[in-house]
């Protein structure tokens, strides 16, 4: 039987992933499920949907990672450049750290926004929403020092200065009021905080005298093997130094488990046996620290043992384009929350067929995974392509209403 520490390590895992969202994925395409059902005749027209978003978007195939740095350069411009331009010749390492500040606060903060709330950037006139206006509204809130408690250190997210990072702060910096509301604005702004608080305990991770973010990169180089390190390497301090911010979540050994929800149709074989874990803001943090590293000379390897992102673009696409197919009206019509069993079933059929795009789109491209890594299909991509098709068949808002307290989407 296994142990606590044995099914919390497992629950910690992208191959944990994979198998329970898979054994939902079986139960689906058996239609044994309650609330959605597979189609799977649909993959190829569903593939060729991406892949006519892919070439519109990168017609030379030349795609990018899917991570937070891709919004930061909306509307065409290069606000990191800009930025690295500003700070000057600084050392490559504190660059990196910074870096990473920046995008795990980004990140957090990057929860679904609502189809109101917008952002006009500073100096301006433009205009941005959703994700987009997200990134910005934090890369400027970054910049001007809201998550430094060090006035002389500006550029840094620490210990007290994300304790600091109360909701009237967040508001401020993302221009919220009663015209232009911010949905979960409370829960981001609980979730920077109760992370200010947790760096403490990880002093292996974070530092001992100064606990600051940045310092996630220092804890990754002793990992680097020949200039190599394996992307699930970086998923793993996420998860560790991460894993006390998730308010209410399903806990093992007294270690919260975060972004891990149950569903009643998975066989109960002992502890954390009925368990699905997604860590899906984990994951696209992991994704967006990769390019930092890699400015350092790393090369990233492993990265399709990383998962596609269990989230409404993603899911939203599937559900639109048929390959998924609601078995009822509740679905669409009620609004659920992140751990009700409508959405675990949607979070974790949207995985499985996220792989199969993704191998489906590589077949008609005759290119293997080395060539064409699951990242970069999210990117092109997936992603896009659920957003495009949200567009055309509605506002832009997901099939389905989520009940968002800002900490899952």
């Amino acid at each position: 039987m296994a142990t606590e520490a044995d099914t919390l390590a497992y629950l910690r895992s992208t191959a944990a992933i994979r198998d329970r969202c898979g054994q939902l994925f079986d139960l689906a395409c058996a239609d044994q499920l309650s609330h959605f059902r597979c189609d799977l005749t649909r993959l190829t027209a569903t593939a060729d949907y991406v892949i006519q978003v892919i070439e519109a978007n990168y017609p030379d195939w030349a795609v990018p990672f899917h991570s937070r740095w891709r919004h930061f350069e909306s509307g065409d411009r290069d606000r990191l450049a800009h930025l690295s331009q500003q700070v000057g010749t600084i050392d490559p390492l504190e660059w990196a750290r910074i870096q990473f500040d920046l995008a795990i606060t980004s990140v957090l903060l990057d929860a679904g926004a609502g189809a109101t709330w917008q952002f006009t950037e500073p100096g301006t006139d433009e205009v941005y929403q959703r994700s987009e206006g997200l990134a910005i509204a934090s890369f400027y809130a970054f910049t001007a020092g809201t998550m430094s408690s060090d006035a002389q250190q500006p550029l840094q997210a620490d210990a007290q200065g994300l304790q600091q990072f109360t909701p009237d702060r967040l508001a401020a910096a993302f221009q919220v009021s009663d015209r232009n509301p911010l949905v979960g604005l409370e829960g981001r702004a609980g979730l920077l905080q109760t992370l200010g608080r947790s760096l403490h305990r990880y002093p292996h991770l974070f530092g001992q005298e100064r606990p600051r973010l940045g310092n996630l990169v220092d804890a990754l180089l002793p990992q680097v093997v020949d200039q190599r390190l394996p992307a699930t390497a970086v998923f793993d301090v996420v998860l560790e130094g991460l894993s006390d911010i998730w308010p209410g979540r399903v806990a093992i050994a007294q270690v919260n488990l975060g972004d891990v929800w149950p569903h009643p149709r998975l066989p109960d074989g002992g502890l954390g046996s009925q368990l699905v874990p997604f860590h899906k803001l984990s994951q696209w943090l992991t994704y967006s620290l990769l390019e930092p590293l890699q400015s350092l000379g790393i090369t990233i390897t492993d990265l399709d043992a990383l998962t596609g992102l269990a989230e409404y673009r993603n899911g939203g696409l599937c559900v639109d384009l048929g390959l998924l197919q609601p078995k009822h009206a509740g679905v669409v019509s009620d609004r659920h929350l992140p751990g009700s069993e409508v959405i675990v079933e949607w979070r974790a059929l949207t995985v499985v067929l996220l792989d199969q795009i993704a191998a489906t789109i590589r077949q008609t491209r005759q290119q293997d995974a080395t060539q064409l890594p699951l990242v970069k299909i999210l990117e092109g991509g997936t992603w896009a392509a659920g957003r495009r098709i949200a567009a055309e068949l509605r506002d832009g808002s997901p099939p389905l209403q989520i009940q968002s307290d800002g900490t899952v989407f």
